[in-house]
């Protein structure tokens, strides 16, 4: 998480706000290879059946309104922040109203309230290396914690100290953690830490069974394109790869776009669709794309994270709202000839094989007999009636019919965009910027876009 280190200009300069406020990791390749933890498909769930499925926000001391939360969304919420110092001491709250207003409306709403130590952007790693590493600093800071969550009538503590290295760093990151867990747990009370995407090897394995969860950040990867799909699935394959319990990874979304920092909010008032990922060169994560990684989240993690709530839209614009849509299976996609944007769909061939986007690792074929992650598409607005189609956090071309269709743009352009036409009979057409369809060649080499016309090779079945 970030904090500017004059937190007090934030109220004043609201440039700086959304330049310095995010969770952060900077060590994410938006080009490294990435695979899913199963081929499944990605379909949503009832929350109701998946027991103790978690929406986490984050609202900070400096911004965002305790009476704008959107309580019935959420199962825990994070105030942000408040400092270690090395002796193992708690700096001062800010805003000392808006916690205890948070903590009692949020517990009216059967929220669980936080407060998060830490956040990036005021070098609190420092103070938490420095505290952790004398066993007189690290109990100190132990029992003033467990005396800061019952001051503030408080459901835990999350640990914001994002990068401990390797070797000393990482064994006393443990030694606090345990500690820490030990004395809360004995109050009733949450541990929880946020943890960088993935390449995390200064978290040991042991902190695992002594946390409630963790909270994976999986945002601000390089550039404007810092939380792609693919990172979603990365982080998770990573952690609970290591051996992290699925019920325990909480999958890292953000409500903010990069380069420069931009809140979801602000992306929409200047002229941003919800339904996109960019805009003005900056990259976010709109609606669709928030919808798919919530469905990852009910597969294959224990629940949502979102940096942060004071960022997000209203309306039927609220990603948080998106979110819950998913959650309750009340996300549904459009009938009738419009492109269902927003949703994801498989597409079967003619030959009654799926199209697979071959993890942008090759050219495009139509021959899985059944439809995994590979063959999952997500349908995005592209403007102008037409279409953009992803997978695995890249977008299909139709390389202006040149060559054999791709899935491996990180960004979309002209050559990325489609008519979406609806046959007689309900199948569905792909018409490519070159004028020409996609055709699934019957299964028997890559698919093209080089047809003038379409008929049975061009036609397919949606969500069969």
């Amino acid at each position: 998480m970030k904090k500017n280190l004059n937190s007090r200009l934030l109220y004043c300069i609201a440039i700086v706000l959304f330049a310095l406020s995010s969770c952060r990791k900077d060590n994410f390749s938006a080009n490294q290879p990435d695979g899913p933890l199963d081929k499944a498909p990605q379909k949503a769930i009832n929350v109701d059946a998946v027991p103790g499925f978690k929406v986490v926000g984050y609202l900070p001391s400096w911004a965002g309104a305790v009476s704008s939360v959107q309580f019935s969304k959420l199962t825990h919420v994070n105030y942000a922040f408040v400092q270690p110092t090395g002796s193992g001491g708690i700096g001062p709250v800010d805003n000392v109203s808006k916690l205890q207003s948070l903590v009692s409306t949020g517990h009216a709403n059967g929220v669980k309230v936080l407060v998060s130590f830490g956040g990036w952007n005021d070098g609190n790693d420092s103070a938490f290396e420095t505290l952790a590493a004398n066993a007189t600093s690290r109990n100190n800071f132990v029992t003033n914690l467990v005396n800061f969550a019952n001051q503030y009538n408080l459901d835990g503590i999350d640990i914001d100290w994002e990068y401990p290295d390797d070797g000393a760093s990482a064994n006393n990151y443990a030694a606090l953690m345990s500690s820490l867990s030990t004395a809360l747990h004995n109050q009733g009370k949450l541990l929880t830490a946020a943890v960088i995407s993935h390449d995390g090897s200064g978290v040991l394995n042991s902190v695992f069974g002594v946390v409630d969860f963790l909270n994976l950040m999986a945002y601000d990867g390089d550039g404007s394109n810092h939380s792609p799909y693919s990172l979603a699935q990365t982080s998770l394959n990573y952690w609970i790869g290591r051996g992290l319990p699925k019920a325990k990874a909480i999958l890292g979304v953000p409500f903010y776009g990069r380069e420069p920092y931009t809140s979801y909010a602000d992306i929409l008032a200047g002229g941003g669709s919800p339904n996109s990922d960019t805009w003005n060169g900056i990259g976010y994560n709109g609606i669709p794309t928030i919808q798919s990684k919530t469905t990852l989240a009910i597969n294959q993690g224990g629940g949502i994270m979102i940096w942060e709530l004071s960022q997000d839209a209203t309306g039927s614009n609220s990603l948080l709202s998106a979110i819950n849509s998913v959650i309750n299976g009340t996300s549904t996609p459009p009938t009738g000839s419009n492109p269902p944007i927003g949703t994801v769909i498989s597409l079967k061939g003619f030959n009654n094989k799926y199209v697979s986007g071959e993890n942008g690792t090759t050219a495009m074929t139509c021959t899985r007999t059944t439809a995994g992650d590979w063959e999952h598409f997500t349908v995005l607005d592209a403007g102008a009636g037409k279409i953009y189609l992803r997978s695995m956090g890249k977008y299909v071309s139709s390389e202006n019919g040149t060559q054999a269709i791709t899935c491996n743009r990180t960004t979309p352009g002209d050559w990325e965009k489609f008519d979406w036409i609806v046959t007689a009979d309900g199948k569905i057409t792909l018409r490519g910027n070159n004028g020409k369809f996609i055709s699934s060649e019957n299964g028997t080499q890559a698919m093209t876009c080089t047809r003038a016309s379409a008929s049975g090779w061009e036609a397919f079945g949606l969500n069969q």
